[in-house]
């Protein structure tokens, strides 16, 4: 020990290495600050663009998808009918028409579940049976297919029926 008693008060920083800590920190927080107003969702602006929908447009859509899809399968049956189209891929062509109406008309993701998840799913008996008479056995079998005028009838079928 030293041969004096006196204390020593504890060494200080100078002023300039305050200055530095405030100012580390506050290029942390405008950092931060940069970082949450960037990656923010940004808000939607919202466009007048005139009256609130009718209830009754809705019913107005469904016919009109309606009318579009039965386009289709008289295009199908046409097609058929004109010899352009053999029965296996008139059949597969109308399982799609049929798969795609039930999916924007109700949103089920019909085109690609497999007839057994629309049976548990307890979607409507039309299409269970159209697909389940006439589509399925006639794409997947390895014999003859089937006539494909009773699958457009079960088509048709679908698209008046369907909720």
């Amino acid at each position: 020990m030293s041969g004096t008693d006196e204390l020593y008060p504890p060494a200080q920083y100078g002023g300039g290495w305050i200055l530095l800590a405030i100012g580390v920190l506050v290029v942390i927080a405008a950092a931060g600050w940069l970082v949450v107003v960037l990656t923010r969702p940004r808000r939607a602006v919202a466009v007048a663009a005139g009256p609130a929908p009718l209830p009754g447009l809705t019913a107005d859509v469904a016919t009109v998808l309606r009318q579009e899809y039965l386009g289709a399968i008289a295009q199908i049956e046409a097609d058929y009918r004109a010899g352009s189209s053999d029965a296996r891929r008139a059949n597969l062509d109308l399982s799609r028409v049929v798969r795609g109406f039930v999916n924007e008309y109700s949103g089920i993701e019909a085109p690609v579940l497999a007839l057994d998840d629309l049976v548990r799913m307890g979607v409507h008996p039309s299409l269970i049976d159209a697909i389940g008479r006439n589509y399925y056995p006639s794409i997947f079998r390895r014999t003859a297919p089937i006539d494909p005028l009773a699958g457009i009838e079960a088509a048709r079928q679908v698209v008046t029926t369907w909720y």
